[in-house]
């Protein structure tokens, strides 16, 4: 097995230390500025250990993107891509509801665990490799992008491209309960419901309208409905607009729709079943937008997933640890791996283990962090 840099992270405290003032800078995908004050941190940081980094802009609001390489990048040859989202879904001001702390050797702070404390690791390895100064067996790049809580509208293309040109994928999500990596996601679908209706005076002609939120009410039963936990599908409206003002019968009404599958077959079956929804009450219309956004992927049906991730369980076994993973998919969410899964093999969730993503109780355990890093760095160091 190769020799690998003994203790490259230093001690506990002050890679946690690190990693804090990565929380520090609150980064929601919806503020582009936010955002960019994350990325130039980093860019920062990458610099100074000698990194190869490009920076590209953002597009339709979003905030920029970073690439980052070691010194010895050769774009003649496929190499390991680790993917990471320095975006969270913790609007500007979390920091006072999740402070930064340490109780019960758990890190807390918003976005620590989804994913900041997978993408430090990822700077950290990367770090690391430069100041070995020896080449790994392939090139290796860490793309940080800023959009993916918000499906990667405008990184897909940049992923996908990448992806292309690699051998293998690694994402640094976090963890699973129990440590688990992903080797398994269901498809997700992002879609929207339109409805329109007739307005009229809510007091003197109430009669002559058609309210768009009350069709939308009976269709988000509807979609709801077709949930189906025995299978593995879930259909959610997550988010409902609608109205002018209270005196009017409403014209309008809006609804966002998050649907998980998992199989391509379920994704097709159950767009279809939500597209072919009718309206209740006359003389109103609903349109759907949207469609499947990443397509679900399982390693039984993936050889070369199988034998990445029997390699990695080698590595983690070697460090001290044992490597399990989430075959089925079910907890696992979505992700950027799935963008890559049409052309490389990927492993994902290789961030740290915590718990509470997406709420004031986000944390990572910090005798993970560590361990984890450990394994990344000793995957772009044997893989081949």
């Amino acid at each position: 097995m190769t020799d690998f840099p003994q203790s490259p992270f230093g001690n506990v405290d002050d890679y946690l230390r690190g990693l804090n003032e990565w929380v520090a800078i609150e980064s929601p995908t919806d503020d582009a500025a936010a955002v960019n004050r994350m990325i130039s941190h980093v860019e920062a940081d990458l610099v100074a250990g000698g990194l190869m980094v490009e920076r590209v802009p953002g597009t339709a609001g979003r905030g920029d993107h970073l690439l980052a390489r070691a010194p010895w990048r050769d774009d003649a040859s496929p190499g390991i891509l680790v993917l990471c989202h320095l975006d969270t879904v913790h609007p500007v001001g979390s920091l006072a509801h999740n402070p930064i702390r340490t109780e019960n050797g758990r890190a807390y702070g918003p976005g620590i665990s989804d994913m900041k404390g997978g993408a430090y690791a990822a700077a950290a390895t990367l770090k690391s490799l430069a100041a070995a100064g020896t080449p790994t067996p392939l090139p290796v790049t860490v793309l940080y992008v800023s959009d993916e809580e918000a499906g990667s509208e405008t990184s897909r293309g940049l992923i996908e491209e990448l992806a292309q040109q690699s051998k293998y994928a690694l994402v640094m999500e976090p963890a699973r309960e129990g440590g688990r990596i992903v080797t398994a996601r269901k498809g997700v679908a992002r879609m929207t419901i339109e409805v329109r209706g007739r307005p009229a005076h809510s007091g003197n002609a109430h009669r002559t309208g058609r309210s768009a939120v009350r069709e939308l009410a009976f269709q988000v039963l509807a979609l709801e409905a077709m949930t189906d936990y025995e299978r593995g599908i879930t259909v959610n409206v997550g988010r409902i607009e609608g109205g002018t003002a209270e005196n009017v019968v409403p014209e309008h009404a809006r609804a966002a729709i998050d649907v998980r599958v998992p199989t391509d077959a379920d994704a097709e079956r159950v767009i279809a079943r939500i597209r072919s929804l009718r309206p209740v009450f006359p003389d109103t219309e609903i349109t759907f937008g949207g469609g499947l956004n990443r397509a679900p992927f399982r390693k039984e049906a993936r050889a070369d997933i199988g034998l990445l991730f029997d390699h990695a369980k080698a590595l983690a076994a070697d460090i001290g640890f044992e490597l399990r993973d989430l075959p089925d998919g079910e907890g696992a969410g979505g992700s950027d791996a799935q963008f890559c899964v049409p052309f490389v093999p990927v492993l994902d969730g290789l961030g740290p283990c915590g718990a509470g993503l997406h709420t004031h109780e986000e944390h990572v355990e910090v005798d993970s962090l560590l361990s984890r890093a450990e394994l990344l760095l000793r995957l772009v160091w044997t893989l081949s």
